[in-house]
């Protein structure tokens, strides 16, 4: 008996060491898979992370495994800024430094860091800058892939007023020299953040939804597409390399968040118990607006009157060649919803209620404050 236990402990150590040999062996294995199919994505730079759409966007490519790098300035612009790419940097980020309106520096780093993939989300006042990195990419000739600052509308449909017309005049200006260069493109088009669109805001997704009373724009009836930061990074990664999108528009249309002013309106006094009075803002309105040609508000002005007055989001057909709808390339990818995107709004205004009653602070009614611009969702 002594003897066949002996053997049985015996026998039950080697199962325990096969066991663990194994373990050992699989998941160094897994590490080696994992690391060759990150290296099989290919390498991203990208440009404008500290922006509001640029960050999205680095930080899903950070979640997919890519080996990524953001360009920066060498000095920071806001603390804001630098705090962005110290948390970036903590993701697994590899920062370089410079500014793509150099082009010898920028043929320099896509060539040393061996970059494939490269995605501008510079802010409207820089969106020409983008022509010299374009003329870098066609020189090192080895960009897999590149997606220009766009975010927004298709900008050879829409046909905004003044101010916001130059911005997409020059956005245009991009997309000709990125087909004659021949260099290879996608371009994200995702419409509207998810957030309520102030038209004399730069960033709503930045600002609470009105506490006091909504301006309603026109009838309140023509629909615009929603969709929530982390989906434009998470998508915008899906399309950066798949075969489908090469030199095509890639459209973000999300049946679930498309809306019109009074659903949005009707949908936050849900959230927070109450009904808030309307206040029409007319067409007349929104054109003055622009025209006062105060930058960056005037800009958001325009783009606002034609989203909710010309309906510029829902007034085509998505059939050409050369364009597709993001939902149909990932049908099991789903979009957070404004619900969702509200829920967030309303869980902020209790930690800053908490926040304020702990410090002895009467909270006032969040207003609308201005935002610096960074990468216009429109």
């Amino acid at each position: 008996m002594h003897i066949l236990r002996s053997r049985h402990a015996q026998f039950s150590k080697f199962q325990f060491l096969e066991r663990e040999l194994f373990c050992f062996l699989f998941r160094r294995e897994m590490t080696v898979i994992t690391a060759s199919v990150a290296a099989s994505k290919g390498r991203v730079l990208i440009i404008g992370a500290t922006g509001f759409i640029g960050q999205f966007v680095a930080e899903a490519s950070l979640d997919s495994g890519r080996a990524t790098f953001v360009l920066a300035r060498s000095f920071y612009a806001s603390p804001s800024k630098a705090k962005t790419i110290k948390s970036l940097q903590d993701k697994g980020a590899t920062v370089l430094h410079g500014v793509i309106k150099d082009q010898e520096l920028m043929e320099r780093l896509l060539k040393e860091h061996e970059i494939e993939i490269v995605i501008s989300a510079v802010g409207g006042a820089n969106i020409l800058d983008q022509l010299t990195l374009v003329r870098a990419i066609k020189a090192v000739g080895t960009i897999k892939r590149f997606l220009p600052s766009e975010f927004g509308h298709d900008v050879d449909r829409a046909d905004p007023v003044e101010p916001g017309l130059t911005m997409y005049k020059e956005k245009r200006e991009i997309r000709r020299l990125i087909e004659e260069c021949g260099v290879p493109y996608t371009y994200i088009l995702c419409n509207s953040i998810a957030s309520w669109p102030y038209y004399d805001n730069t960033h709503p997704s930045e600002v609470l939804p009105p506490l006091d009373q909504f301006q309603i724009y026109g009838d309140g009836t023509v629909k615009a597409y929603f969709v929530a930061g982390s989906d434009i990074g998470k998508f915008t990664m899906k399309a950066a390399d798949d075969f489908r999108t090469l030199n095509k528009s890639v459209h973000f249309r999300p049946s679930c968040n498309c809306l019109n002013i009074n659903e949005l309106a009707s949908l936050w006094e849900k959230k927070i118990g109450r009904v808030l009075p309307r206040v029409t803002v007319t067409e007349e309105d929104l054109l003055a607006a622009a025209g006062e040609n105060v930058i960056p508000q005037s800009i958001v002005a325009s783009f606002t009157h034609d989203i909710f007055i010309k309906g510029c989001q829902v007034n085509f057909s998505i059939d050409g060649p050369d364009e597709v709808e993001v939902s149909d390339l990932y049908s099991d990818e789903s979009f957070r919803t404004v619900d969702a995107c509200f829920d967030d709004f309303v869980m902020k205004m209790e930690i800053d209620r908490r926040k304020s009653a702990n410090e002895g602070i009467t909270t006032k009614n969040h207003g609308v404050e201005v935002l610096p611009i960074t990468a216009m969702c429109a």
